[in-house]
């Protein structure tokens, strides 16, 4: 089956976000326009074409990046040129238009900072022009028309006003919905001049910039090749960075990286598991006022077993659930950067499942969880509910429903409820302390699973199979059946375990396997040597989600139908998937036996599910092989490993492994998603101890479940 999550997630990268809680990503989103490249070597949003006799350097068609001298480590763009008579150049520096960002710039005027290490006379600067997101662009203007002459080894900060660009397109130029920055050939000078460019932003003119009060770090911690650093600050939203400096071997302390505003958190990665280093951290304002620095801090890395590293990989897996949730609900927002309001349901009932992890692993006190946990429960009793389910998306401030994805998605969505309440029966069956917070908590989780009317969404009482969405206005409009191999198999299991809005235990056949109808559900392939029982589409098995998100709760072992022991089965997809990066048919640059795992993400040119053999770019996503640790324990360890320790300068943030890259591209993403951190830290803990799974299938409505359904004990199963 095409899963209606494919549809959904195109659909939504022409939809830009509603405007959300201003905590900290969309003060960044509407005023950042460039700060620094992920890539090394060139920026990936960026291009260049030149006409002989002018020149201008490119690194696979990009522009190169300087790395070091900068305002805003650890790099900065570096634009090198000879302008001839009768040739010609122009390079493009695009906007990174992550998931859910909202281009909406609210200044009146475009700052860049310019360096040259020569001197370069404003006669001979670049012309400019700009293309908004429509590709409605403006006449060039000379940039040295709001520049003086350039003094060798001084940056300076240069502000265009916006209004002094004439649109000369067929259609008006929107300054607000800047998407492209065009540097074009100007004085034909025959000089080679290079040019470093940093820290782009849209601002209002004559912003008053105080100086800011000083952080003061309140946590440096080692791991094996990189050192954590956590403060804390005063609010204050004149502060465009936070700026992170080190010191190494008793030398100066001198910038390496910066950190927006509203994100207290920084990762050094040092590459190093024998280091030791000192840091400081400064408050700084985009025009440059600097805070003093905060008090010194010195911490080291060291050599971790495997047991450690994984535990290191659920805690920064967790964090970003715990730091970086939508502060009205607690809940988990679907990706940050993003829009500061957006909830998303799923996501969250995966992230309470990690912060059943970060309770047990001690990552934070046990009470502390609770407290989230009640506020996360009671803003879902007030939230927008449709027959007792959410909808895909809610707005943290209101409660109510986002329709991301159209007009037609105003209602519930019955998967992403039952990826919610897979979490919540989780959390009811691991906090069982008889205390009084920890009972309203499973009181709370109780009322809200017993409200759900599973048995609505067979949109009729006849239907044979659930249906994925329903709208106060527009029904079952989208209509879209679950059936089929993919993600959907616990929302088949809840509605049937349901014990005040049950279907019958026959639609997990006539639903979900599709018996009956011209889909095909358990269709033998072999690849590399290895049977799957599943074919997700001809030629291609599914994306490893599939094996995923209904099992981080769901125990798959020692059970089966008559198509397949899951346990099995999604065991072999995760193998399939290494497989096909080590035989690497496409010739994919980093793919292997320790560099696997595709599955569905947003790549360099936006979302795809990525199966393999079919959608292959080269795109790689950390969790689809770090979240196969349940299944494939060395496989999957083997990956971490080289993920963090031979990637882990561009793969390893704060939240742990970044959502995607692409080697092949040099391309990494600038986001994190709440679909994609939490399977890490879940199924870690399920391969480690089997905590998630113990935890779920305790519910007393989900301890016969598989004999309601009518699966069969699999004597050839590897039960726990």
């Amino acid at each position: 089956m095409k899963t209606l999550r494919l549809f959904l997630a195109l659909l939504a990268l022409a939809v830009f976000s509603l405007p959300g809680y201003a905590r900290a990503d969309q003060n960044y989103s509407q005023q950042v326009f460039f700060e620094n490249s992920l890539s090394p070597g060139s920026y990936y949003y960026s291009s260049g074409t030149v006409s002989a006799p002018s020149s201008l350097k490119l690194i696979d068609r990009k522009l190169p990046v300087e790395t070091s001298t900068f305002i805003s480590g650890p790099n900065a763009l570096a634009l090198e040129w000879k302008s001839m008579p009768d040739g010609g150049w122009d390079t493009e520096i695009k906007l990174y238009v992550w998931r859910n960002r909202n281009v909406d710039f609210a200044g009146d005027s475009l700052f860049l900072w310019l360096y040259t290490k020569d001197g370069i006379r404003a006669a001979d600067l670049p012309k400019i022009a700009l293309r908004d997101i429509a590709h409605n662009f403006t006449t060039p203007l000379p940039l040295g028309s709001f520049a003086s002459d350039l003094e060798p080894g001084k940056w300076i900060r240069v502000r265009i006003p916006l209004d002094r660009f004439a649109t000369a397109s067929m259609h008006p130029f929107e300054p607000r919905r800047l998407a492209t920055i065009i540097l074009i050939q100007g004085a034909a000078d025959g000089a080679a001049h290079t040019l470093y460019i940093d820290d782009i932003r849209i601002e209002n003119a004559g912003q008053n910039h105080h100086t800011p009060a000083a952080p003061e770090i309140i946590e440096a911690k080692g791991y094996e090749r990189h050192i954590d650093l956590k403060w804390r600050a005063p609010e204050d939203p004149t502060v465009a960075q936070y700026v992170i400096y080190r010191s190494m071997r008793g030398r100066p302390f001198e910038p390496i990286g910066v950190q927006r505003y509203g994100v207290n958190r920084f990762t050094d990665f040092l590459g190093n598991p024998h280091a030791t280093a000192s840091y400081k951290v400064s408050a700084r304002t985009s025009s440059l006022q600097e805070s003093p620095l905060s008090a010194p801090v010195t911490a080291s890395t060291h050599p971790m077993t495997d047991d450690e590293l994984l535990t290191m990989v659920q805690e920064a897996s967790f964090r970003y659930y715990w730091e970086a949730d939508e502060p009205h609900s607690g809940m988990t927002r679907e990706n940050t950067p993003g829009d500061d309001d957006m909830i998303a349901v799923g996501a969250s009932g995966f992230g309470v499942m990690a912060m059943v992890v970060g309770a047990d692993r001690g990552f934070v006190p046990r009470g502390q969880v609770v407290d989230r946990l009640l506020r996360i429960t009671d803003f879902l009793a007030r939230a927008d509910r449709f027959h007792g389910a959410w909808p895909h998306f809610l707005s943290g401030k209101t409660g109510h429903v986002l329709p991301v994805f159209g007009m037609f998605d105003n209602g519930a969505d019955i998967v992403e409820t039952s990826f919610l309440m897979q979490g919540l029966l989780t959390v009811r069956q691991y906090f069982n302390n008889d205390n009084k917070k920890e009972q309203r908590l499973r009181d709370d989780i109780t009322g809200l699973w017993q409200g759900v009317e599973w048995d609505w969404f067979r949109a009729t009482p006849k239907r044979d199979a659930l249906y994925w969405h329903w709208s106060p206005y527009f029904a079952f409009h989208i209509a879209n059946r679950l059936e089929g191999w993919n993600e959907v198999m616990i929302t088949y299991l809840l509605a049937i375990a349901s014990p005040t809005h049950p279907v019958p235990a026959s639609l997990y056949y006539t639903g979900y396997t599709a018996e009956g109808t011209s889909h095909t559900y358990g269709e033998r392939h072999t690849y590399y040597g290895i049977t799957l029982d599943m074919n997700y589409a001809p030629r291609s098995p599914g994306p490893l989600f599939f094996t995923q998100y209904s099992y981080l709760g769901y125990d798959p072992h020692g059970w089966r139908d008559k198509y397949a022991d899951y346990f099995i089965n999604n065991r072999d997809e995760a193998l399939v998937s290494q497989a096909y990066s080590t035989a690497n048919p496409l010739h994919m640059k980093g793919y292997g036996a320790d560099s696997w795992g595709l599955t569905a993400v947003d790549g360099p040119e936006g979302y795809r599910e990525y199966k393999p053999f079919t959608e292959d770019d080269g795109t790689i996503a950390p969790t689809g092989a770090v979240s196969s640790y349940a299944y494939t324990p060395q496989q999957s360890l083997l990956a971490i490993k080289h993920f963090y320790r031979d990637l882990g300068a561009q793969l390893w943030g704060i939240y742990g492994f970044r959502d995607a890259f692409n080697e092949e591209e040099n391309w990494y993403s600038g986001i994190t998603m709440g679909l994609n951190q939490a399977p890490m830290a879940v199924m870690i803990e399920n391969g480690r101890t089997g905590l998630i799974w113990k935890c779920f299938m305790s519910n007393p409505e989900m301890k016969h479940i598989q004999q309601t359904i009518g699966l069969k004990p699999d004597a050839n199963g590897e039960a726990r």
